[in-house]
C-alpha cells in the first residue's frame, strides 16, 4: 500500500482500487463455481434426519461406535466426536418410505436400532444419550426455503434502505459487498467439510449486519466530506473518507475477531462451528467495507457522470 504525498497523509485506497476489485470478483466468482461444483453439506435442519448425543463414563473409540452403527445397513451414518471425551455425536438421514407416515414409521424403527446398539453393545461403557432431535425431510426442505428467501429479503431491505438514506449511487456499492461477504464466508465453510445448519445461517445473517454497519459508517463519512470537498472530486472525498474511519474499522473489527478466536478456541459442537463462521465474515467484511464498497461508489459515480454527458 502506498502512502500519497498530499497534505492528509494518507493512505491511497482508490488508486489500488482496480487492484482490490479484481481480487474480490475473482475470490467471488471462484467461491461461486467452487459452491456449484462441490455443493453444500447441509445439516439435518435443511436435509432431514436424526441426531443423537451420546456420552460414555468409558472410553469407546470413535472407529467402534462408527462400525457398529454401519453394520446396521441404514444408509449414511456420520460420527464425530463431541466435547471434553468419549462424548459423540451421531447423525443419520434415515430412509424415506412412499408417504410420510411410512417415512416416520421407518425413522422411528432406524432410531430404535441405533438406540439398541448403543446401550446393548456398548453397556459396559455405560452410554448417556443426552439429546435425540429428528427433524422430517418436509419440514427440513421448508427451513432450507425460507432461509434462502430471508437471505434474498434482507439484502432487498438493505439496498431500499442504502438508497433511501444515502442516494441511490451508493446502494448496488453495499449489496453487492454483503454478497461478497457472505459467498466466500460460506464457500470457505464448506471447504473445510463443515455442515450448513440453522446457526451458521443465523452466523452469516449476523455477518451481513456487521459488515454493513461498517460498510454505512465509511458511507456516512463519504456524505459528509463531500459536502465540504465537493470540488476536489469524488475519488479525493472516498480516500480522505476511508482513511479517516480507517482506525475505528480496526479496532471494532480486530475486538470482535478476537472475541470469535476465543470462543472458536475454547468452545466445541455448534458454537465451535459459528464462532468459525464468525471469524471468516469478519475479515472479509471488514476488507470488503474498506476495498470493495467504497471504491464501487466511485464507480457508481463515474457511470453516473459518464451518462449525464452522453
Amino acid at each position: 500500500m502506498t502512502i500519497k504525498n498530499d497534505s492528509f497523509g494518507r493512505f491511497d485506497f482508490v488508486g489500488k482500487a482496480w487492484l482490490f476489485g479484481g481480487i474480490s470478483l475473482f475470490l467471488t466468482i471462484a467461491s461461486l463455481i467452487y459452491l456449484a461444483v462441490n455443493g453444500i453439506n447441509y445439516g439435518i435442519d435443511f436435509k432431514g434426519g436424526t441426531e443423537i448425543q451420546v456420552k460414555f463414563a468409558q472410553a469407546v473409540t470413535i472407529e467402534d461406535l462408527r462400525k457398529s452403527i454401519d453394520d446396521l445397513k441404514l444408509g449414511e451414518v456420520g460420527v464425530q466426536s463431541f466435547g471434553e471425551g468419549n462424548e459423540y455425536i451421531v447423525r443419520f438421514q434415515g430412509r424415506t418410505g412412499k408417504t410420510d407416515k411410512e417415512t416416520n414409521e421407518i425413522l422411528n424403527a432406524d432410531l430404535t436400532q441405533i438406540r439398541g446398539v448403543i446401550t446393548t453393545k456398548f453397556a459396559s461403557a455405560e452410554p448417556d444419550i443426552r439429546r435425540v432431535d429428528t427433524v422430517g425431510p418436509q419440514v427440513g426442505a421448508e427451513l432450507k426455503r425460507n432461509g434462502l428467501l430471508a437471505v434474498f429479503y434482507c439484502l432487498l431491505v438493505i439496498l431500499i434502505y442504502v438508497a433511501l438514506r444515502f442516494d441511490y449511487k451508493f446502494a448496488p456499492g453495499a449489496v453487492l459487498c454483503l454478497f461478497h461477504d457472505a459467498v466466500i464466508t460460506l464457500a470457505v465453510f464448506v471447504a473445510v467439510g463443515k455442515e450448513v445448519n440453522v446457526a451458521i445461517l443465523a452466523a452469516i445473517m449476523t455477518l451481513i449486519g456487521f459488515s454493513l454497519n461498517d460498510t454505512i459508517v465509511v458511507f456516512d463519512r463519504i456524505r459528509e466530506i463531500e459536502g465540504h470537498h465537493h470540488e476536489k472530486g469524488f475519488g479525493f472525498v472516498i480516500n480522505r473518507s476511508i482513511n479517516e474511519m480507517l482506525v475505528r474499522t480496526l479496532i471494532t473489527s480486530g475486538t470482535t475477531f478476537i472475541s470469535a478466536i476465543c470462543l472458536y478456541v475454547f468452545a466445541d459442537g455448534t458454537v465451535e462451528d459459528i464462532a468459525f463462521a464468525m471469524c471468516v465474515g469478519i475479515f472479509f467484511g471488514t476488507y470488503s467495507s474498506i476495498y470493495v464498497a467504497a471504491p464501487l461508489v466511485l464507480l457508481m459515480e463515474k457511470l453516473n457522470l459518464k451518462k449525464a454527458r452522453a
